[in-house]
């Protein structure tokens, strides 16, 4: 009876949810509809253990880099004068503690200050700044795991990012932090606070303000750290629901610090430890959750597609890479703007980690190249009227095949062989000549005035344009 209840209501779950496509539902249900199948599509990630796994590593790394990055933040912010609200905003970040925030506070702030950066010397400087980079590049990591990103900043990009976000980051950070409560100090704002509604209004922002400071750096963390575009609605979007739920997890857990006094018995002198852990640990999982909040964001179409764990087959191989060279090329013939990898997945409806395989093959085989943007758009490494299809069925076929005295030693193994030349030739001959040009030129080719023309801008960021 009750597997049949359960059964039950799964097929009507089904069957409103997706049963039905969204554009032919009302605008309130179908904003009700997606905000589900995206937490249905989470709750897999999440029961995947993936984004679990990989908050527990940032966790670890954090426990490394912590005091490193706070001592370089602290040498750059003291040379402002705005050294001293350091320790207001950890105290903030470590509220949810409760008492033990305040103590780990004021521990870090110590192993800070006297950490003395002018006397590490040249070889100890460098180690403090490679323990800082190196977190910044596992959040990367992170990110770009979730935005389904295999390459990763180059390394030139990758020190100059993340040195301005470390040093230049908290500079400005702060100096507002210190120009707003220099401003709310002034006689004028202190009389203007007095009269009403402007008193009130102030109070109401005041409370909001927490909120507004961490959705507004969830969502900058969004846009800038994984290496792809991401749109600014999808990253505040992520941002905001991010921001939302880890002001109140921090009210839920320093109300669960506050009720289980018997953990600081059992645990003594490691209490502080294990509950900083703990409160790392939902943080950086709150962060990872918003990130993958703004990929379906991002990517509306990929909610309900089948992930990509399976390895594609050779027909799927193939004809991924033909198309993916027809619409490289057509672009770039038409001046139409580069693709991106992102674009690509996105205009195919296809995951951007589906797509890796395939590029790299054309890539190494010199069919394609990429820009040194981030991130990289496509084009044809050679002319496309070179580029015939049977050079580029066959190496794609035999991409990572082994080499030919491998195959020798056994008559089946011969035989094999010879079987598998006369396909390659009988592909060969039925494609004849035809090239990549061909194919571009048999597309309707593009005009003006359609919808998707590429804007100068979209060439300069490598967008493409929609292929008719």
């Amino acid at each position: 009876m009750f597997r049949q209840l359960i059964t039950r209501y799964r097929a009507i779950y089904q069957r409103v949810i997706w049963g039905t496509a969204l554009e032919r539902l009302s605008w309130p249900r179908r904003a009700a509809v997606n905000v589900v199948r995206i937490i249905q599509a989470i709750a897999v990630e999440l029961a995947k253990g993936d984004l679990t796994l990989r908050a527990m590593s940032l966790v670890y790394t954090t426990l490394l880099s912590l005091v490193p990055l706070l001592a370089v933040s602290f040498s750059v912010l003291k040379a402002f004068g705005v050294h001293n609200q350091v320790e207001p905003l950890l105290l903030n970040v470590l509220s949810p503690l409760g008492e033990q925030g305040v103590e780990f506070t004021r521990r870090i702030i110590d192993f800070v200050e006297n950490v003395e950066v002018g006397v590490l010397g040249s070889l100890g400087l460098a180690m403090l700044i490679y323990t800082v980079v190196s977190l910044v590049q596992k959040i990367e990591s992170a990110f770009n795991f979730i935005w389904h990103i295999d390459q990763p900043r180059r390394l030139a990009r990758r020190f100059s990012d993340y040195m301005s976000v470390i040093l230049v980051g908290p500079v400005l950070v702060f100096s507002a932090l210190g120009i707003t409560a220099a401003l709310m100090g002034t006689d004028l704002a202190l009389r203007l606070v007095a009269v009403e509604p402007i008193g009130t209004l102030v109070t109401i922002a005041g409370a909001a303000l927490p909120y507004v400071l961490v959705c507004a750096a969830f969502t900058f963390i969004y846009v800038f750290i994984p290496n792809t575009r991401v749109n600014i609605s999808a990253a505040f979007t992520g941002g905001l629901l991010a921001g939302v739920l880890w002001e109140t997890s921090g009210w839920l857990f320093a109300a669960f610090v506050a009720s289980s006094t018997q953990y600081t018995a059992i645990y003594s002198g490691f209490a502080i430890l294990i509950t900083f852990m703990i409160w790392l640990y939902l943080s950086w999982l709150i962060v990872l959750l918003g990130a993958q909040i703004a990929y379906y964001q991002q990517h509306p179409a990929l909610v309900n597609a089948p992930h990509d764990n399976e390895p594609l087959s050779n027909q799927e191989r193939e004809r991924l890479s033909i198309l993916l060279m027809l619409m490289i090329g057509y672009n770039y013939y038409y001046n139409r703007g580069l693709w991106t990898q992102d674009r690509l997945a996105q205009e195919l409806s296809v995951t951007p980690r589906s797509l890796q395989y395939p590029l790299v093959i054309l890539e190494r085989q010199g069919f394609i190249s990429q820009t040194g943007d981030a991130p990289p758009g496509y084009y044809p490494a050679r002319d496309i009227e070179t580029i015939s299809l049977r050079e580029l069925l066959e190496a794609v076929r035999h991409a990572g095949d082994p080499a030919e005295e491998e195959w020798s030693g056994r008559t089946e193994l011969k035989q094999v062989a010879a079987v598998m030349r006369r396909v390659d030739e009988a592909i060969g001959e039925a494609l004849a000549e035809q090239t990549i040009k061909d194919l571009v030129c048999a597309q309707p080719r593009p005009q003006d005035h359609e919808v998707g023309t590429v804007t100068q801008s979209d060439q300069r960021s490598g967008h493409g344009a929609v292929m008719k």
